[in-house]
């Protein structure tokens, strides 16, 4: 079926339903939006994730210069946020009231009972022409009825600055929303790469925008050790620093002794109390991770007595050197020792120290330890490891690693914390009452669900936000492709999973190749809009044609806000193939409708004036490379790209 004919036949059962459950003297939006979208014209309601319900009723709303918020009290964070929002971009003189009596512009409301529907983080808005009304059961979900008020407003509410001349008007709506699942997290592996404490406070800025509620943060890794230990010095004396090097992540040169170990950088624990409080007045958790007992090269260099291996006295925090071979699979066969030392009883004792510090600082519920990837060839050779098999009958190495799973899960929750670890801890009896990070696939997290463990679902063939968006030529090079269409499939309750133990799903930022904040903005958006919708938005509500409508609408918000994303929608995907006689053929076909591709084999830059694509093509003989770009209408939408000849041979491949 034709997409936009898709979307006009989902519109018209969206439409109904809301008229079922809000009544049926309002005006439907159904021909506009779906009008709007097969015209290329902005939708008139663009708000990520799609809301439960919306209905536009009849006229508009204008913002006026003196606006007034009625709300208690109670709801300072949520009122000082608001005002922020609204004074900065505007210039509106905004103030706020307790008194039930004024004459307010915006009301915020508790429900006096409340309403079961809506949850804890549900929301109700009503917009009139001369009222909105924001009503939740808790103050969290006023916050998150704010993100879509402020998604109903002009893009340009998303400024930093003044801007002048705006028609600061809406359309009047109803809107019922609350979220599917209550774990609605981006993972940020700060080891890899250090970001200061403003760039996360930037990344959380960002997050909540589109309902997020959890950041993950990876703090730990062979790359970096990122957060203080007291009584542990060395940890961030020694572990938080690297040789700076550029280019390709793990093909990077070994340092030489001189080179300056002076790039990184760590959290202090007052740093980490102020993120904390931080992601707090913006509803946001954060769940640590201290990633044990592979990912450890930055601990073991610190303290080497951490490690089965007497060489690691000799281990320098990695730089982004090789020092894994993955060529047989999993788990990799490890160059140098990166392990903590599962036989070892001070890694346990250490692990002590550090979960107690940990425990301590951070209130979510949850410490994620890891526990992914950890490879087995320096265990094996271990005779300290050999005879803690014979003590304890253990049979092989995924034993050794599930004795040590089952240790260190003591020690999280004697400290009144749940323990979370990545789907390979399930290699062991781990007991229920482990959290299980599914990433390897769905099914891991299916399978965990039926052992009634709590499992969050965030597989790298979705929802691995490090993996190339568009074609590797435009890309840093990662092992894998996940375009946005392929992250906006995304299923957090997969079929066959007992949906009891689904708590959420998030997706995963790995650094490897991610230099800086600016860059770890483009591989987050879009993609962070679609994993947005699958964990807050009701299946059934999820459409594609709408989602990219959306999508482009929250590009013009973003170009304001100065947050930076990935076009790579409007870039088109090659496909390469040989005729019967040989010859390189390519064929262009694009993720969204109505987009023109225009080309050129003569190494000019093409326009709308070049020959349009519109069947596959033969290479000709002596190209050397094909550039490529696309249009809708008269204005260019993606990048120029430019495409080897000897790129398409390769893809190509022989017939």
């Amino acid at each position: 079926m034709n997409k936009s004919v898709t979307f006009i036949c989902c519109f018209i059962f969206y439409t109904s339903a809301y008229s079922q459950q809000m009544g049926s003297g309002n005006t439907n939006i159904s021909v506009a939006d779906s009008n709007a979208v097969l015209t290329n014209r902005p939708p008139e309601f663009a708000i990520i994730p799609e809301p439960v319900s919306l209905l536009r009723t009849s006229g508009h709303f204008t913002l006026p210069d003196n606006v007034i918020i009625l709300a208690s009290p109670e709801m300072k964070q949520v009122i000082d946020y608001l005002k922020e929002k609204l004074s900065v971009p505007t210039g509106k003189f905004v103030s706020e009231y307790t008194n039930t009596s004024a004459a307010a512009t915006i009301r915020l409301m508790l429900n006096p009972k409340a309403n079961q529907t809506l949850g804890n983080e549900g929301y109700q808005i009503s917009v009139t022409p001369t009222l909105i009304v924001i009503k939740a059961n808790k103050i969290a979900g006023l916050f998150y009825g704010v993100q879509s008020l402020l998604q109903l407003l002009p893009k340009e509410i998303e400024s930093k600055e003044l801007i002048k001349d705006v028609d600061w008007r809406i359309p009047c709506v109803e809107v019922t929303d609350y979220p599917r699942l209550p774990w609605r997290g981006l993972m940020f592996d700060v080891a890899r790469h250090f970001f200061t404490k403003q760039e996360v406070k930037q990344y959380i800025d960002a997050m909540v925008r589109y309902k997020y509620n959890l950041l993950h943060l990876h703090l730990t890794d062979d790359e970096g050790w990122r957060i203080e230990i007291k009584g542990l010095p060395k940890l961030t004396e020694v572990g938080a620093w690297n040789v700076k090097k550029m280019g390709d992540f793990g093909t990077f040169s070994t340092p030489g002794p001189d080179e300056p170990r002076s790039y990184g950088g760590f959290y202090t624990q007052d740093d980490l109390r102020e993120l904390i409080q931080y992601a707090k007045d913006r509803f946001v958790d954060i769940m640590p991770e201290i990633d044990v007992p592979g990912h450890s090269l930055a601990a073991v260099a610190s303290y080497p007595e951490l490690s089965c291996t007497p060489a690691a006295v000799n281990y320098r925090v990695r730089s982004g050197e090789k020092i894994m071979d993955w060529s047989h699979g999993a788990p990799p066969i490890a160059l140098l020792d990166n392990t903590l030392c599962p036989a070892n009883e001070k890694v346990y004792s250490f692990l002590d120290t550090v979960i107690t510090q940990v425990a301590a600082l951070f209130p979510f519920e949850y410490i994620h330890m890891g526990g992914d990837e950890a490879p087995e060839n320096f265990w094996q050779k271990s005779d300290a490891v050999k005879a803690l098999m014979q003590r304890e009958g253990l049979k092989d190495m995924r034993q050794v690693q599930g004795y040590f799973e089952k240790r260190v899960q003591k020690i999280v929750e004697s400290k009144g914390k749940k323990f979370m670890g990545w789907d390979e801890i399930m290699n062991s009896d781990i007991p229920a009452s482990a959290g299980i990070m599914s990433w390897r696939s769905s099914q891991f997290g299916v399978e965990a669900s039926h052992f009634k463990h709590e499992v969050i679902m965030t597989p790298q063939a979705n929802v691995y936000l490090d993996l190339m968006q568009g074609d590797v030529i435009t890309e840093p090079k990662v092992y894998n492709t996940v375009r946005l269409n392929k992250t906006y499939e995304f299923d957090p309750v997969p079929a066959g999973a007992d949906p009891k133990y689904i708590r959420g799903g998030q997706g995963n930022l790995w650094s490897e190749q991610i230099y800086n904040i600016r860059q770890a903005e483009y591989m987050t958006w879009p993609r962070g809009f679609a994993i947005a919708e699958s964990v807050w938005s009701p299946k059934e509500k999820k459409n594609w044609t709408n989602f990219i409508a959306k999508t482009e609408e929250h590009f013009k918000r973003m170009d304001i806000a100065e947050t930076k994303y990935a076009p790579s929608i409007y870039d088109p995907v090659f496909k390469a193939s040989r005729s019967a006689d040989r010859q390189v053929m390519v064929e262009l076909t694009t993720d969204i409708d109505g987009l023109d591709i225009y080309y050129s084999f003569d190494n000019s830059f093409p326009d709308r004036f070049y020959p349009k694509y519109t069947e596959k093509l033969a290479v000709p003989k002596d190209a050397s490379l094909m550039r490529v770009i696309t249009y809708r209408g008269k204005q260019p939408t993606g990048r120029m790209i430019t495409m080897p000849v000897d790129e398409l041979n390769k893809r190509a491949g022989k017939r």
